[in-house]
């Protein structure tokens, strides 16, 4: 198979292209203040996330708690099946999730109250509440500038990725500024030629952007002058990365096409499906923080229809994601985090104009997380029996965060640097914040 592009619905090299993809480049060579107050210890077993953004806002009754004795008024026409693990029970249009239970944790006690979409996402990605002087950064960022500072990353692909759009509701780099901001691949895995930049033509051979590489060189005044200029040394480096990334070995990741139809098939020919093939193929070749942004969960009216079409391609997705995980012996090492902003409100509303929607719900709802040295089989936290309120184990967002730094070998009491010059921890103190509950010491 002939080796692929990187460039999108382009017949030409651009010289946006090519500052752009410098720009990638420059994340892998550029550093952050020099002094961090903690690098990562080793001392967890995960070495990448794949995050899994449910944007909007996913039903808990319908996905992971479902409440079959509450009867349609809360259920609707949905119901429960069992999984593979006695007494646990998940929404039925999760069969293939069902079959992996024991590889995943259902976290049933999530709340933190807030019913906005963007203060509640910034909760639940920062682990901090709104309010103050500071934008904190998401785990994410925090996780790319302590790489960055130490110099650990060695990869021409970003180290902090989202699958294919970021959300747009909230700053992921906070306060730690672009540098750890996401790459957004763009383009859709589900097409034939995905790669970084999207899809390309087929007309435009690697042997022809090598010609088109040469041209460019040639007329490009700046690129001439770095040769004598050693203040123009960084961004040729940046440029060289660039041009590796186009032509040589690392862009190949993103070659869907490599992989097996049978095995295409099976994570589902649909831009989720295929995004989380391609998480798998980055943290295969080493990519420590993957986001796949799945959104369209603000499911406010007629949402049963809406959770038919979605929910299949979720449980598809996820369930090959951690059967191919584990069967390659990386689940071990990578923690998969499944969740959204908040739940929906337990009971649905019939009415017009709803016609059987549901509503932001802050005050209880699930996620889920799997591998990366969590124990599968498991459910934290309980609701009441209508899917109201947590009765038993809040987890707060700052709990599931402060664990997921544990996994990576970070202190949750770690701290970053503000670019004021002073330290800024990565979570509040937790005695601060946590009346009950805390850590998830129960998966571990």
């Amino acid at each position: 198979m002939k080796p692929r592009n990187i460039l999108r619905d382009a017949d030409a090299l651009s010289r946006r292209e090519i500052l752009r993809l410098m720009a990638i480049g420059a994340l892998t060579v550029s550093a952050l203040p020099a002094r961090a107050e903690k690098t990562p210890s080793g001392k967890g077993t995960a070495r990448s996330v794949i995050q899994i953004w449910l944007s909007g806002g996913p039903t808990h009754l319908d996905t992971f708690d479902p409440k079959p004795e509450a009867g349609t008024e809360y259920m609707g026409p949905l119901r429960a099946i069992p999984t593979n693990v006695d007494g646990v029970q998940i929404g039925e249009l999760l069969p293939l999730l069902a079959k992996q239970a024991d590889k995943y944790s259902l976290l049933r006690g999530m709340t933190h109250g807030n019913n906005g979409h963007e203060t509640a996402a910034y909760m639940v990605q920062t682990g901090w509440t709104p309010g103050g002087t500071l934008v904190h950064p998401c785990l994410s960022a925090v996780l790319t500038q302590r790489l960055i500072a130490a110099g650990s990353y060695k990869g021409l692909i970003p180290p902090y990725l989202v699958l294919t759009q970021p959300q747009g509701r909230f700053s992921e780099a906070g306060f730690l500024g672009q540098r750890c901001k996401p790459f957004a691949t763009g383009g859709d895995p589900s097409q034939a030629r995905f790669t970084v930049e999207g899809v390309v033509s087929k007309d435009l051979t690697p042997e022809r952007q090598e010609a088109r590489k040469t041209l460019l060189g040639q007329v490009d005044a700046l690129a001439q002058a770095g040769a004598t200029m050693p203040e123009l040394a960084p961004a040729a480096a940046s440029e060289r990365e660039a041009w590796e990334l186009i032509l040589g070995p690392a862009g190949k990741v993103f070659d869907l096409g490599q992989e097996a139809k049978e095995l295409r098939d099976k994570y589902g020919m649909n831009p989720f499906g295929q995004s989380c093939l391609a998480a798998r193929r980055l943290v295969e070749s080493g990519v420590p923080y993957i986001t796949i942004n799945f959104g369209g969960w603000d499911h406010h009216k007629q949402i049963f229809p809406a959770l038919r079409q979605k929910l299949p391609q979720l449980d598809r997705g996820v369930a090959s994601l951690l059967e191919d995980l584990a069967s390659r012996g990386l689940l071990e090492s990578t923690v998969v985090w499944v969740g959204g902003e908040f739940g929906r409100t337990p009971k649905v509303q019939p009415e017009a104009p709803w016609n059987g929607g549901r509503h932001h719900f802050g005050q209880a709802f699930s996620h889920l997380v799997a591998g990366g040295g969590f124990r599968g089989g498991s459910v934290i936290g309980a609701t009441d029996k209508t899917g109201d309120t947590v009765k038993d184990r809040p987890i707060y967002p700052w709990d599931l965060i402060g664990s997921i730094y544990e996994r990576l070998g970070l202190s949750p009491e770690a701290t970053v640097p503000h670019p004021s010059g002073y330290a800024v921890r990565v979570l509040p103190p937790m005695e601060a914040k946590t009346p009950t509950g805390g850590r998830l010491k129960e998966l571990v």
